[in-house]
């Protein structure tokens, strides 16, 4: 392939140790190594591309540098027999833009081993309306699911439920058949009404506070609730969350936003048999990831799902990843890169 320029955000790091934004050109020849190169036609805009841009060097170590962890769009150049110019496809997770150049530019080059072809129940835009924050829900219904937890189990809770992982978790749970408990997020207590409303709009037959699944009172035990859950903040809330598990019931886990650190006894598992889950969408194994993607495109697929997202361009992340790094932003941003 010729070496093309094209469009991409470029972060850079300055003398001073801040880091500063552009839209500036790019060649194919300045893109990594890789089987494939994708002609990028939509990509979105997730809190981790917000601190990859900033400089957070948890998630990227070098500079100057392309964020954008999802992308999607048609392949233009294959060595790999698995995939031909024209084909659509999809990639989220690996290392895409954390070190790896990313998907908020027109081109992408990745390993093969990265590629997913896009399942013929989905366009490209709306598999980047799910992205990482859809693909994270989908895989944690179904490791719950695949545990054996069903609807005429009783209500299953959803923590988080507020965000992007959390709502469309809750989503998917409601579209299936599922009763569900929506735990409405580390919210202040006079956004609670606006936030119930909206909940129950989106599936969940019940709203309860966050502060109803934060329990500081030192017991190591809890009232048996949920045969399962979904959490997506951590911290004390899943510790609560996993204490009241019934006997036999699964929490997944997949998120930190209320902590990192989980402090837990062993009652849960060895008193109750209550499975503790993690879930990792960046290594995933193809072969589950094959699975979930057909089930978002086929019997998992949310109804109205344009809806759940604003178009922009790439002109328009900047104002995107400000409104992240405030926890300001609400919804998903899907980045149209190429018609």
């Amino acid at each position: 392939m010729e070496n093309k320029s094209f469009k991409a955000l470029v972060v850079r790091e300055n003398e001073d140790q801040t880091f500063t934004r552009s839209i500036e050109e790019k060649t194919i020849d300045e893109l990594p190594p890789g089987e494939v190169i994708i002609r990028v036609h939509y990509s979105s805009v997730n809190y981790k591309d917000a601190l990859s841009a900033s400089g957070n060097r948890g998630v990227t170590k070098n500079y100057p540098h392309t964020p954008g962890i999802d992308a999607a769009g048609l392949v233009e150049e294959s060595s790999s027999a698995d995939f031909q110019p024209g084909d659509k496809v999809l990639v989220t997770g690996y290392d895409l833009g954390m070190n790896t150049s990313g998907g908020l530019a027109e081109y992408i080059r990745v390993p093969a081993s990265w590629v997913v072809r896009l399942p013929s129940g989905l366009n490209l835009k709306e598999a980047m309306i799910y992205g990482t924050a859809g693909f994270t829900a989908a895989l944690s219904v179904t490791k719950l699911t695949d545990a054996g937890i069903t609807p005429q189990d009783g209500e299953v809770l959803v923590t988080g439920a507020t965000g992007g992982v959390g709502s469309l978790a809750m989503r998917i749970l409601a579209k299936i058949g599922y009763s569900v408990v929506a735990a409405a997020g580390l919210l202040d207590e006079a956004e609670f009404p606006l936030y119930e409303e909206k909940l129950k709009s989106l599936g969940a037959s019940r709203v309860i506070p966050a502060s109803e699944v934060d329990d500081n009172s030192g017991r190591l035990l809890l009232k048996a609730k949920w045969p399962g859950a979904i959490d997506t903040v951590g911290g004390n809330i899943l510790a609560t969350v996993v204490k009241e598990i019934r006997y036999g019931g699964v929490v997944t886990t997949c998120g930190n936003a209320a902590g990192h650190e989980l402090n837990l006894n062993v009652y849960p598992f060895i008193l109750r048999g209550v499975s503790l889950l993690g879930i990792d969408s960046v290594e995933c194994p193809m072969d589950l990831r094959l699975r979930v993607w057909e089930k978002l495109a086929g019997e998992w697929k949310l109804d109205n799902l344009e809806d759940y997202a604003t178009e922009i361009t790439l002109e328009g992340v900047e104002e995107r990843i400000q409104l992240l790094l405030k926890k300001q932003s609400k919804g998903r941003a899907v980045v149209r890169i190429a018609d």
